[in-house]
């Protein structure tokens, strides 16, 4: 059974201004929905324009490419000169093409370092200007996209899990780091969700069926659930979390599923 949507909004944003990477689809078209539905200013970068009309049209966009560091600059520049701060900054721009499936005997080395650019060096960007600017104002919050890969690992994911589990390691140094400014760090870990990534990539992990199958709940996860925990973090409910990370992955990494993708027995009390 699919969850239902949050219906109202549970942690208010009015006056916060929100940055998100990655904004245009999947899960963080998500967090911008959600942040502009709890009332935050949000900023959408990314390289492709918002695809949905409701977040183009309430949300500014800005396109860059999170890879380019001087693209991050420019970007968080314009947000700090336009709204006067930033208060919550999400990286979550990140790739995963299907051709990265491979042994890293085969990986093309071109694209690993595509990857390595987008989903490290692009977390590492960002939060270089946004943190430059919190420390000012001595307060914040900075919220990593990482991944179940960080934890556990698959056969053919040279780069990605590896790039996953640097951010979870960014997010505890970070965290760390810039706890004596006022500004907090964290990460979300999602398990497969349903998002055009995770679509592009079901054939290299054995089907849509196969993929659900290896969560305990049975299914993979909606984009707003990710959201939701975004939301989470990044409000006043979460001011003593900092320098970790949460896992929102229907069971994967304690079920261990990366390594063992075995069916679920059926339930025989629930027949």
């Amino acid at each position: 059974m699919m969850p239902r949507p949050p219906s109202k909004v549970v942690y208010e944003n009015s006056g916060r201004i929100v940055v998100v990477t990655g904004g245009s689809n999947g899960i963080g078209l998500a967090i911008c929905q959600a942040f502009l539905a709890s009332g935050a200013s949000v900023v959408c970068i990314d390289v492709a324009q918002a695809s949905d009309s409701s977040v183009a049209g309430s949300a500014e966009f800005y396109r860059a490419d999170v890879s380019d560091e001087s693209q991050c600059k420019a970007a968080m520049d314009h947000v700090v000169g336009k709204y006067g701060g930033v208060d919550v900054l999400v990286n979550n721009a990140a790739i995963q093409p299907p051709q990265s499936y491979t042994p890293v005997d085969q990986l093309d080395s071109l694209l690993a370092q595509r990857i390595i650019n987008v989903n490290f060096m692009g977390y590492t960007y960002m939060a270089k200007y946004a943190l430059g600017y919190m420390k000012a104002q001595r307060s914040g919050v900075v919220v990593n996209i990482a991944s179940g890969q960080g934890h556990r690992t698959a056969r053919q994911v040279p780069i990605y899990g590896p790039m996953k589990a640097a951010s979870i390691l960014q997010t505890k140094q970070w965290g760390v780091e810039y706890a004596r400014h006022g500004i907090r760090v964290a990460s979300v870990s999602p398990g497969a969700i349903d998002t055009p990534l995770v679509r592009a990539s079901l054939d290299a992990q054995g089907g849509e069926a196969a993929l659900a199958n290896r969560h305990p709940l049975g299914r993979i996860g909606q984009p707003h659930e990710i959201a939701q925990a975004v939301l989470w973090l990044a409000s006043d409910d979460a001011s003593f979390v900092t320098a970790t990370d949460l896992s929102v992955d229907g069971g994967l990494s304690a079920f261990g599923a990366f390594a063992d993708p075995y069916p679920l027995p059926q339930d025989s009390s629930q027949q």
